[in-house]
């Protein structure tokens, strides 16, 4: 599990993807330190397995199911990646719960400098944006973020100064694609209530039952 606190950026040394698979080479520093063969890190938000480290970097396995699901197909050697180390048991909770299995791309449409703030707008399928609200949590390329405005087609996050500064999205351009993971306690709830999209299906949950719950 991660929290979408950015530690450090890294930069691809390597990326050798043979038809719909195959390895990542990452060049990092921080996220080193106590890491351990077999533990995760999320690159991008992408929940890796470090299969082998060396005193600069680290690489990881790809499978298919990550190809198709983020991002990763378009990136190349050189590019600069956000990198998490998963979450220590007696750290702070710094963002929110993050699991690092994105759930799809989004693709940016607009940039807009507001003082000392970025917005920036995001375009997304419309199964992802369902499962995203006004003031709630997005990870995008890793990165926690307060939703501030949400529509059918689209939404938006301000971002302040030092996650500018700590992180790759404002280097980000008109076009370019970003991994989305929604969250999770939503894609329970939305699961729960048999819901598939905006049409309910059969379901022992209901939205008066949970209001009577207290949620």
């Amino acid at each position: 599990m991660f929290t979408g606190i950015i530690e450090e950026l890294g930069t691809i040394q390597r990326l050798n993807i043979q038809g719909t698979s195959g390895e990542i080479a990452v060049l990092a520093n921080t996220v080193l330190e106590h890491t351990r063969i077999g533990d995760s890190i999320a690159v991008n938000g992408i929940c890796l397995t470090v299969t082998a480290l060396r005193p600069d970097g680290f690489s990881a396995d790809i499978m298919a199911e990550t190809v198709r699901r983020s991002g990763l197909k378009n990136a190349r050697a050189g590019d600069r990646v956000n990198l998490e180390r998963a979450m220590a048991a007696d750290g702070r909770f710094g963002g929110h719960i993050v699991s690092g299995h994105i759930d799809g791309t989004g693709t940016i449409t607009s940039c807009r400098q507001e003082e000392n703030a970025v917005w920036v707008t995001i375009a997304a399928d419309p199964r992802i944006l369902n499962l995203i609200v006004e003031k709630g949590s997005i990870c995008i390329d890793g990165i926690s973020l307060t939703v501030a405005a949400v529509t059918e087609q689209e939404f938006q996050v301000s971002v302040i100064p030092h996650t500018a500064a700590q992180t790759t999205l404002i280097h980000k351009r008109v076009g370019d694609s970003v991994n989305l993971e929604n969250d999770v306690v939503g894609k329970y709830v939305q699961k729960l209530l048999g819901l598939t999209g905006s049409e309910p299906e059969n379901s022992g949950l209901t939205l008066e039952m949970l209001t009577e719950l207290g949620y």
